[in-house]
């Protein structure tokens, strides 16, 4: 059983890809202060957003009810992760009236992407006045924007993916009674998973599931205000590690030192070191050319002997990313999906 827990990071350059709440006329894009420091970030779910939009055009998304008005409001999908990946791996909560209520934990976890640097974020001034009368005033408009590198954590349940609880003390079920049939019906099995009752999906649609998004998460597209910052939003930098406990021992590898973002070697190899008996395979490091500038290829030699050992992969992100979805597709990595507390 393992879970693949690591870092995401995103290569920022001149944009405004999450904005806040507005101020008067101005675009907020979002940021928080750590003391006096303002670093901008991408919230979760808006990347989860990118995520689930950049899955492959013909991949169904569960359809969303929107009912209700004002704070009585809610939004839900169909509730089905037995016929939808989406809400397989992002879960869900459906609460209807007479309808039965279901919800699903995610499966995949991400953290906020938040700048490693502190960035004040620039104000561009613009206006409008294109087709006005001469002497009329242009129409003024501002918004934010800023160049950072952001990083998050994350994390994916991958002994949960096609694994949906029918029961369970104080634990809402994943499927309602009428969908949990239908899901039999279809070809999913009875099981016990972490000691509730469950059905489980056959194992080739499990793996379907993980490559699918291993690859979607390789070339991840989307953010706000793409007309005027249009930007590459793929993951510059994806660390992933299968890690039995689920414990994410990697979320110091990116620090700020002397003004910018540094990927630390050494806390990298010790945390290789120290969770060595947890690790359930090699640390995969998909890393961009040129982002961090030389940091790359300084990592490459100052990590050499575990990359020669087998215990580190470094590689482009798009080539880790496949080729771990391409393991997993072919049966490779069948263990990892597997819950010895089942």
């Amino acid at each position: 059983m393992s879970f693949l827990v690591g870092k995401v990071a995103l290569d920022i350059d001149a944009g405004a890809p999450n904005n806040g709440r507005g101020e008067d006329n101005v675009a907020r894009v979002k940021q928080l202060r750590i003391g006096r420091d303002v670093h901008p970030y991408v919230s979760a779910q808006a990347f989860r957003r990118w995520l689930r939009d950049s899955l492959p055009a013909e991949e169904p998304r569960s359809p969303v009810t929107r009912s209700g008005s004002g704070a009585r409001q809610q939004a839900y999908t169909a509730g089905r992760p037995d016929k939808f990946l989406d809400d397989d791996l992002f879960g869900y909560m459906v609460a209807v009236k007479g309808g039965g209520t279901c919800q699903r934990d995610t499966v995949l976890a991400t953290g906020t992407l938040v700048s490693v640097v502190p960035q004040r974020p620039t104000v561009d001034f613009g206006t409008m006045s294109r087709g006005f009368a001469a002497g009329e005033n242009p129409v003024i408009h501002e918004h934010e924007l800023y160049t950072a590198e952001l990083a998050g954590d994350i994390l994916l349940d991958l002994p949960r993916v096609g694994v949906f609880e029918t029961d369970g003390s104080g634990l809402k079920v994943a499927l309602t009674a009428e969908a949990a049939k239908e899901a039999e019906a279809a070809g999913a099995e009875r099981t016990t998973f972490r000691g509730v009752a469950a059905l489980r999906l056959p194992v080739a649609e499990r793996r379907r599931r993980v490559a699918l998004l291993l690859r979607t998460l390789a070339a991840v597209r989307g953010g706000a205000k793409q007309a005027l910052h249009y930007g590459d939003r793929a993951p510059a930098l994806v660390l992933l590690a299968p890690v039995k406990g689920g414990v994410n021992p990697f979320t110091r590898v990116l620090t700020a030192r002397e003004g910018r973002a540094v990927f630390d070697t050494d806390v990298l190899r010790e945390e290789i070191e120290v969770w060595a008996d947890e690790l359930d395979g090699p640390v995969l490091l998909g890393w961009a050319p040129g982002f961090l500038g030389d940091q790359r290829e300084d990592a490459r030699a100052a990590l050499a002997d575990l990359i020669e050992a087998g215990r580190l992969v470094l590689d482009h992100p798009r080539v880790v990313l496949h080729r771990l979805a391409g393991e997993i597709e072919r049966g490779e990595r069948d263990d990892w999906f597997e819950d010895p507390k089942a």
